[in-house]
């Protein structure tokens, strides 16, 4: 601590990121990565972009990525004016929290969720609340009705518990909050969910996230998106051009378009990683952990005779390592990302040599 810190700074508890290890022979299932590589053709627009003239790295980035966002507007059918991007969805989550979320009424999420959120909060001096998830980890929507608020912020799926909120339980919550926004942050739903995306015509308090780090397998280009009404999205725009006017470089714009565009790609890998998903659930099932349900790229488990941070131990001195949460009502579950097929057997392995 120093003297010459802000209140600001004295109060917060940052977010803490997952853990990038530098361990020879790594399985890495602790932050969500997907594990096949990105579209061949995002690739190739990276290689165009640098054997190009070279001239234009002196020159910075289109402002407002144009092309990607016609090309994220042509995928989900909607307008360009409707899109907004940025560096990575967690930046586009703090712009939409300074822009959208900051009221005199505190806001509503999950008590079990994206753990950035009360972050957020903390550095922008927003109020909140959080809101119970039922006995079986899911989001009831019931729970928001009713509750005056300055907005509702939500994974679906959720994150860490990869339960899936069905697309109508979201529209009546929209319906029951009319004069609050309703962010939707769909970071893993292409792994088994329905996006809200199609509602943003209809509701004009919705406000849907994405990002191309997960099921398009750029996450180490960073870039992510929002999808909702033009006055939505101007409210972004507004904050983003007084924070940083060019978030996305010139490479990571060739390279989402390109990813965004090659549909057959992005279906292959998603599906590959739903099969892998289904396996792996139920080589875990059979070792006796309880699984839930999940719609993303990871699953949440617990072993009933065995200590969860003790098994995350025992794994990571196999170099195996997966994500576990010293939370209320959480610290006995392990997030475990979806790898490859090899991956996810060499853990299974590790696990029965583990459990016995």
């Amino acid at each position: 601590m120093s003297r010459f810190w802000s209140q600001v700074v004295r109060d917060l508890t940052p977010y803490v990121p997952g853990e990038q290890p530098k361990i020879a022979n790594l399985i890495k299932l602790n932050t969500n990565e997907n594990p096949y590589p990105p579209s061949p053709r995002a690739l190739a627009a990276i290689q165009a972009e640098l054997d190009g003239d070279a001239a234009r790295l002196r020159l910075y980035p289109d402002p407002n990525a144009d092309l990607l966002k016609a090309a994220i507007a042509k995928t989900h059918g909607i307008a360009p004016q409707q899109v907004f991007v940025g560096n990575g969805s967690d930046e586009v989550l703090a712009h939409v929290f300074m822009a959208l979320l900051k009221h005199e009424q505190a806001i509503l999420f999950p008590d079990i969720t994206y753990s950035f959120y009360p972050v957020y909060c903390g550095l922008y001096g927003i109020e909140y609340q959080t809101v119970a998830l039922a006995e079986d980890f899911t989001i009831n929507p019931d729970d928001y009705r009713g509750r005056p608020n300055g907005g509702i912020i939500f994974p679906n799926p959720n994150a860490p518990t990869g339960c899936l909120l069905a697309l109508d339980a979201i529209e009546a919550m929209l319906k029951a909050n009319p004069d609050s926004v309703v962010v939707v942050d769909e970071a893993y739903v292409d792994f088994g969910g329905e996006s809200a995306i199609p509602l943003i015509n209809r509701y004009d308090n919705l406000l849907v996230v994405h990002t191309l780090s997960k099921s398009r397998s750029l996450a180490g280009l960073r870039v992510g998106f929002a999808a909702g009404h033009p006055a939505l999205i101007e409210a972004l725009e507004r904050v983003k051009n007084s924070f940083n006017s060019y978030p996305l470089d010139r490479v990571a714009i060739v390279a989402a378009v390109a990813a965004m565009e090659d549909r057959a790609y992005f279906e292959q890998c998603c599906q590959a990683v739903i099969a892998t998903r289904d396996a792996l659930t139920a080589t875990l099932g059979k070792l006796g952990f309880d699984v839930l349900p999940s719609a993303a790229n990871f699953i949440f488990a617990r072993h009933p005779q065995r200590d969860a941070a003790e098994l995350a131990k025992a794994l990571r001195d196999r170099s195996i390592i997966v994500r576990h949460f010293k939370l209320p009502r959480i610290d006995q579950f392990l997030r475990i990302t979806v790898g490859t097929d090899a991956e996810c057997q060499a853990l299974g392995d590790a696990l029965q040599q583990i459990i016995g």
